[in-house]
């Protein structure tokens, strides 16, 4: 029986706890992406996991302003006109990298659907400054889907990205709702094209469950991202930025998330993080060594 969105999140549940954004490295983390003029998917998508991730010296940068072209029903940041394109930004996300002393750097962006290529040339710049500045240093970037566009996926894997990752987010009944300007073919198609382009390249995916999905098409979802050549798979909570949002419709427990890990793991798939608190870049560095063994 397929569940439907309801207006009333169930009550969070008593195991579904983050660390709370505090401590030394934190606040050193803040002031230096203040000081730089960033932004990080962090804060302006109100990740839970940022109170552990910042204490561990790791974020996942947000290149091309903090000002979203699309209205997803789950996502936090900001939606409207978008910010001008900073050319600088790529030279001081690399300084940020060196100042954080990262060896794996994690990067993103909003969606850019006023301009002709989505972003990709900004994103290649950043991939080049961030190994110009720090000679190994991985670089995993999470892209939006390019409205199709197969010339701006080949500028970004021209710049050879140590990971490609581009979230599915749902399955594809709940799109209108969650992934709105989105289409779950097109993302699917832009996954493949980009292991079409660089087959050696870890290719990633992640998904939000308690949106109202069944198993079924959760576990067909994942069949499909296999058949793409997806390589590293994610499956996380939805938690609920703010009552703007989509509601939940279900908490998922852990154990559920458990079963699902296996079932990614007898697909086929090279590295399935899964659980309440995962996000498509939740211990990134260490599911890119997973995918390479």
């Amino acid at each position: 029986m397929l569940v439907s969105i309801t207006p009333q999140s169930p009550q969070r549940p008593k195991w579904l706890r983050a660390p709370a954004p505090v401590g030394p490295n934190y606040r050193e983390l803040k002031e230096l992406i203040t000081d730089l003029r960033l932004h990080t998917v962090c804060e302006s998508a109100a990740c839970p996991n940022l109170g552990e991730c910042w204490n561990r010296r790791t974020a996942t940068f947000m290149i091309l302003g903090n000002v979203c072209t699309r209205r997803c029903g789950f996502c936090a940041v900001q939606k409207g006109a978008p910010l001008a394109v900073d050319p600088d930004e790529p030279r001081r996300v690399a300084e940020a990298v060196a100042a954080m002393g990262l060896r794996y750097a994690v990067v993103t962006s909003v969606n850019r659907d006023d301009r002709k290529d989505g972003g990709a040339e900004l994103f290649a710049r950043t991939i080049e400054a961030i190994r110009a500045r720090i000679p190994g240093c991985r670089v995993e970037v999470l892209v939006p889907d390019f409205q199709g566009s197969r010339d701006a996926m080949k500028i970004v894997m021209d710049a050879r990205p140590d990971v490609l990752n581009h979230n599915t987010e749902t399955v594809p009944r709940l799109y209108r709702q969650v992934r709105l300007g989105a289409r779950y073919e097109r993302s699917l198609e832009m996954l493949r094209y980009a292991k079409e382009l660089a087959p050696a390249t870890p290719v990633k995916s992640g998904l939000m469950l308690g949106l109202g999905e069944t198993e079924e098409e959760v576990l067909q979802v994942m069949q499909d991202l296999k058949m793409h050549r997806v390589d590293i798979l994610t499956l996380g909570q939805y938690l609920r930025p703010s009552p703007k949002h989509l509601p939940i419709v279900r908490y998922v427990a852990p154990e559920e998330f458990d079963a699902l890990r296996e079932a990614g793991r007898r697909m086929g798939f090279a590295h399935v993080e899964a659980g309440p608190l995962v996000r498509s870049s939740y211990h990134a560095d260490d599911s890119h060594e997973a995918a390479l063994q």
